[in-house]
């Protein structure tokens, strides 16, 4: 098995899944970013429905997403959880470091009123 920087992410992101599961009443909000994106999606992992998403390509980001665009996906989908009646999410990093956008994004759903 080649170690490289994404073998090493999924390693982290098994360990953080076996911890953590999202529920109807409290929803797991799972962010990927690639190169040219970021993606934010809230999952109801007991009944196996995206109850939520948004993403920088909906807003009109066409490439290198920063930490501004990332906090308005995280805004933006706090404001579409809120319409779906979530309040209370549980934050999958998905393997990737707190830091830059996907804390940005974390910060820009707080500022919309999920809590976590």
């Amino acid at each position: 098995m080649a170690f490289n920087k994404n073998s090493r992410r999924l390693r982290i992101k098994q360990g953080i899944r076996k911890k953590i599961s999202g529920t109807d009443s409290r929803p797991r909000l799972s962010v990927f970013k690639s190169n040219t994106g970021i993606y934010a999606q809230l999952v109801d992992d007991l009944k196996g429905h995206t109850l939520a998403s948004a993403s920088s390509k909906e807003l009109g980001a066409k490439k290198n997403v920063n930490v501004e665009v990332s906090k308005e996906v995280g805004k933006k989908l706090a404001e579409r959880a809120a319409a779906n009646g979530v309040e209370v999410v549980v934050f999958d990093r998905n393997g990737y470091l707190y830091h830059g956008n996907v804390k940005a994004l974390a910060d820009g759903a707080r500022e919309g009123g999920l809590k976590f």
